[in-house]
């Protein structure tokens, strides 16, 4: 991300040629015609009618005109300590903060940017031109600190204002509004960069607004938006999840950026769920989540996720013979009972034999769930299927058809209605319905369990 933020400084800069004129064009447009025609020690006048000398016009040109960093700054110094009231100083401070930014010394860029805004009498574009100064040196900055963010974040604010006062400087209409448009972007991203580093996230977020608002693809701007809200006190998980599936989707994203967020995403869920103990379920979710976002860039209020504490609610009263009777209602009583029950081992579930289909790997069971005499008589059509590990339980095999038996085994997945079908996984027969030489067939109503 800290290439990024460069980058946003970057095209500051750039709006500033685009809009702007440099410090030093300025001086000579403000002085060089009344110094040509200066008698004596006067050599012209600054805003506000304060004059000033020859010799504070040609020091000022000098350090103008000086190409080597060093260099120009001792003579940026000299002027400073010999004409420290000079109107000129609005000329100078601009010369200070571009010199430091070719130092890469950005504290002192933004000291000079600041007395530039603190001088009086100054233009707006040389206003602008301090912000956009200010805004660069904070996106090349490493780790600021909490004070001087929060102080970027405003100074930001009041930047935008000063594009808003910029004079047309005789260019066409259209592309100059087009220009300003892209430097208060590039405003809005300092500032939301800076509301992060000071940890103010409602701050954050309505910077990010602003930006998606003009630029919804923007992919910074949505996965940001994401850590903001997911910081938040109390934080907000499905804002978060919207703005990491709006990034993940976003038609800026590389390919890596995509494949990491989206990787990212089924995390988030699975905390948010409290340990979800079911992958499929977590990734139909994000899958589901990351088609809708693609859709908004605000997160609409009926799209919700069970939290942890409501699957833990569901949980608390759950049997196999409630999570058969939820499901097969559908709605949402079905969805929360699935998004609970899916991944659970549930013990001893009741069961009628309708098929037994014995693999080299996996022995498949098709069963009836039943819980009385009247529905095992009654089962013919079956509504689970049941994997078993033939290196596990090589006896499964030998069951028969019509018999009664219990199971333990993980849910792993189901068809609605019509065609209802529970899928089970990692399941074992309870020994005692294993058949063995002499045997009798196992009792017909054992009793649905709570899962484990």
């Amino acid at each position: 991300m800290n290439a990024t933020r460069r980058m946003a400084g970057l095209a500051i800069i750039m709006g500033l040629c685009l809009v702007g004129t440099n410090a030093a064009k300025l001086a000579a447009q403000g002085t060089g015609g009344a110094a040509g025609q200066a008698q004596g020690s006067s050599a012209g006048g600054c805003a506000g009618g304060k004059g000033y000398t020859m010799a504070e016009y040609n020091a000022e040109q000098a350090a103008a005109a000086e190409k080597n960093p060093q260099a120009q700054q001792k003579l940026l110094d000299d002027f400073v300590a010999k004409y420290p009231n000079s109107c000129l100083l609005n000329y100078v401070y601009p010369l200070y903060y571009q010199n430091y930014a070719a130092q890469k010394n950005f504290p002192r860029v933004v000291e000079y940017a600041n007395k530039e805004l603190a001088a009086p009498g100054i233009s707006p574009t040389d206003r602008y031109q301090a912000y956009g100064a200010i805004a660069y040196a904070f996106n090349n900055t490493q780790n600021p600190d909490a004070a001087f963010a929060k102080s970027v974040y405003q100074a930001m604010l009041d930047g935008i204002k000063a594009v808003d006062a910029l004079p047309n400087p005789g260019v066409d209409e259209a592309k100059f509004k087009e220009e300003k448009q892209k430097v208060i972007l590039g405003f809005n991203g300092t500032a939301a960069t800076a509301a992060m580093a000071a940890k103010m996230y409602p701050e954050a977020i309505q910077m990010y607004k602003a930006i998606l608002a003009t630029n919804p693809d923007d992919f910074v701007s949505s996965y940001q938006s994401g850590r903001a809200y997911s910081a938040l006190t109390p934080p907000q998980p499905l804002d978060a999840l919207w703005s990491y599936a709006r990034a993940a989707t976003s038609k800026n994203a590389t390919e890596t950026q995509s494949k990491q967020v989206k990787a990212y995403i089924p995390k988030v869920i699975t905390n948010y769920q409290g340990g979800t103990v079911c992958d499929a379920l977590t990734q139909a979710e994000t899958n589901e989540l990351l088609q809708l976002a693609s859709t908004s860039v605000d997160r609409p209020t009926s799209y919700k996720l069970f939290s942890g504490a409501d699957l833990d609610a569901a949980r608390g009263s759950m049997t196999i013979a409630s999570v058969v009777t939820d499901l097969k209602a559908g709605g949402d009583k079905a969805k929360l009972t699935w998004t609970a029950g899916c991944g659970l081992e549930f013990p001893d579930v009741p069961s009628k034999i309708l098929s037994v289909d014995a693999g080299p790997e996996t022995i498949t069971l098709k069963l009836a769930f039943v819980t009385s005499d009247a529905e095992f008589e009654a089962a013919t059509s079956p509504d689970m299927e049941v994997k078993i590990k033939t290196t596990d339980q090589p006896d499964a095999a030998k069951l028969e058809k019509d018999n009664a038996m219990r199971f333990t085994g993980t849910l792993e997945s189901y068809d609605p209605d019509p065609a209802f079908m529970l899928h089970w996984d990692k399941a074992k027969v309870n020994e005692e319905d294993l058949p063995k030489p002499g045997k009798k067939p196992a009792p017909k109503k054992p009793t649905a369990k709570k899962p484990s």
